[in-house]
């Protein structure tokens, strides 16, 4: 069985509270979506509210995956807000529950939020990427390149300071 795919589900508060279960599970297993873990749902519960909010009111948009009835992947369009930027999209918290990472779920993810940038008519996808979880060289192989990093711009605990790193990918 695959993964199926449904973009701006309606937001139940079943579907926002296996959101808010994902989105833990994921930081707990040490992804870097907004938190740096261990945290607890009621601590990622305000972010992902504001996300969804953003995404149900719009104008960013949700990206879910299941696997059967499992919600096991999930990513945000987030809009640009700046009409000069208005041909290409930023991906944020892109994320794969750590129970299924390595059975492609997340390639099958980016392609097919590929496939409906392009549909949309964006050139080209942008993600961040924390340094230090090698996760750039998932992305690299999928054809995204390094455009830019911040030097420590992502303090992750006292004396611990990442970089993160620009990533993008053109559709055309």
């Amino acid at each position: 069985m695959g993964i199926r795919f449904e973009l701006d589900p309606p937001l139940t508060t079943e579907l926002r509270d296996e959101i808010v279960n994902l989105w833990t599970a994921v930081t707990n297993a040490g992804g870097a979506v907004g938190f740096v873990g261990p945290v607890t749902e009621e601590e990622v519960r305000p972010l992902a509210l504001a996300a969804l909010r953003d995404a149900a009111q719009g104008p960013d948009r949700l990206l879910v995956g299941y696997h059967g009835d499992e919600l096991v992947a999930l990513l945000f369009f987030t809009d640009n807000r700046f009409h000069l930027k208005a041909h290409w999209c930023a991906l944020k918290r892109v994320m794969v529950h750590p129970d299924r990472q390595g059975h492609g779920f997340g390639r099958t993810l980016l392609r097919h939020a590929e496939q409906l940038a392009r549909k949309a008519g964006w050139e080209a996808l942008h993600l961040t990427v924390r340094d230090g979880r090698g996760v750039e060289e998932f992305y690299r192989r999928l054809g995204y390149r390094e455009v830019g990093r911040l030097p420590g711009a992502l303090r992750v605990g006292p004396g611990d300071d990442r970089d993160e790193i620009q990533m993008w990918l053109s559709l055309t």
